[in-house]
């Protein structure tokens, strides 16, 4: 898969996947939890989500320029620090009881996860024979669909513990709910203390370590480059809108799920958790393995559209049955979409040459899809009372991967600008 001289340098660089898995995967988790700790509106807890996209939109240029000046592993280092930080303010944030306050916290871990996958993700897709680069990267982002699995299942045990229903908080005096709520947000104040003491360890182990700085093609005297100059090129445009709309997806989808359960299935929070792991999160896992298996037989591209075609109709499944079947087709959409982001990601930096770091930070910019699509799903489900109805948007979205797939992939070349 990679030289021998690339292969600890994969692996340290694929542990960076499944952190950023982790906690990206524990926002499901929180959404419902400081939903009741705060008494949010659907819409309001979406926040939650556009805090970590936003995010991604306002630093993948400056990761980018980081990046190009320092190199990855200088790259690397920075996002591993932000990362740390942002998980220490979460103290904080439960001590003064502020919303505002986690948001906050949350912005800066995720100004540490775009430098961080701004860097990981061509650094992965580059160490080794450009021809294995999809299947390289789809390999390293399957355990981020490992971390989607524990993360729900360790938070749920964690910050969901000791709930109390909106029966006993409605029969509470005032100030004994305030109090009550104000125990529950506390609960995550350990795990995000034992997350930000791991990253802060292994941002010292990447001081230390000896990473290969990997050269893109060289620029020639008097050739351009830069943030059009990378859009040139039609494949990366179409990689940027799909990735847009993929990730818009995959956070509907994904952090909205216990709340989705809890209404479509009428199960509890702690069950849906367990769904939201043991279901969404393995699917998630085992179909970004299976998705590398089989793209030994079947090309990225054609597999990325069938997946997104097969999504299209689960999500219609979603949006009209109920009980099991709307959790199966769920978790389905899990195991069809666990490809898509690495598939649309080395599909639209391929073959950018020095475009490439560039080219890396446009697609990680828009990510900002996981800011902007969420809280449009939480308004069709807050305006419809219906969360099912929500589905609308993934729905939408995927419709854009299946075209990505079928031909805005295809690589076209561009001419020089004089």
């Amino acid at each position: 898969m990679t030289k021998n001289k690339y292969l600890f340098p994969f692996i340290m660089i694929t542990s960076l996947f499944f952190m950023w898995g982790f906690v990206h995967n524990l926002d499901p988790i929180l959404i419902p939890h400081l939903k009741k700790s705060f008494s949010l509106s659907t819409l309001q807890a979406s926040l939650v989500d556009s805090a970590v996209f936003i995010a991604y939109f306002l630093m993948a240029l400056p990761a980018g320029f980081i990046m190009k000046k320092y190199g990855y592993k200088t790259g690397i280092i920075i996002g591993l620090l932000l990362f740390a930080i942002g998980s220490f303010l979460f103290i904080p944030a439960a001590n003064t009881q502020l919303y505002f306050f986690f948001l906050i916290a949350l912005f800066i871990i995720a100004c540490g996860l775009t430098i961080l996958e701004t860097a990981a993700n061509p650094y992965a897709s580059l160490l080794g024979p450009a021809e294995t680069s999809t299947f390289r990267l789809n390999f390293a982002q399957s355990f981020n669909g490992l971390a989607a699995t524990l993360a729900p299942i360790i938070g749920a045990k964690i910050i969901l513990t000791k709930g109390y229903s909106d029966t006993e908080l409605s029969a509470m005096t005032e100030s004994a709910k305030q109090v009550a709520l104000a125990s529950e947000a506390s609960s995550v104040k350990m795990p995000y203390l034992i997350l930000g003491s791991i990253i802060l360890v292994i941002a010292i182990i990447f001081a230390f370590l000896k990473l290969p700085e990997i050269k893109e093609t060289e620029q020639k005297e008097g050739e351009k480059t830069g943030i059009f100059h990378a859009l040139a090129h039609r494949h990366l445009s179409w990689a940027v809108a799909a990735q847009f709309f993929y990730v818009g997806a995959q956070v509907c989808v994904f952090s909205f799920f216990i709340l989705y359960a809890t209404k479509a299935a009428g199960i509890d929070e702690q069950q849906a958790a367990k769904y939201a792991g043991y279901g969404m999160g393995m699917a998630f896992m085992i179909g970004r393995f299976f998705g590398t298996f089989l793209m030994k037989f079947i090309s990225a591209g054609k597999l990325l559209s069938i997946y997104a075609l097969i999504n299209v109709i689960l999500c219609i499944v979603a949006i009209t049955s109920s009980g099991t079947i709307a959790l199966y087709a769920v978790i389905g959409i899990a195991f069809f979409m666990s490809i898509m982001f690495p598939t649309i990601f080395s599909l639209g930096i391929k073959d950018l040459g020095k475009d490439t770091k560039f080219g890396s930070s446009l697609i990680i910019m828009s990510i900002v899809g996981g800011a902007i699509l969420p809280p449009v799903m939480g308004y069709i489900s807050d305006m419809t009372h219906n969360i099912q109805m929500g589905y609308a948007v993934p729905l939408i979205c995927f419709v854009v991967v299946f075209l990505f797939g079928i031909k805005g992939h295809k690589v076209i070349e561009i001419k020089s600008y004089e």
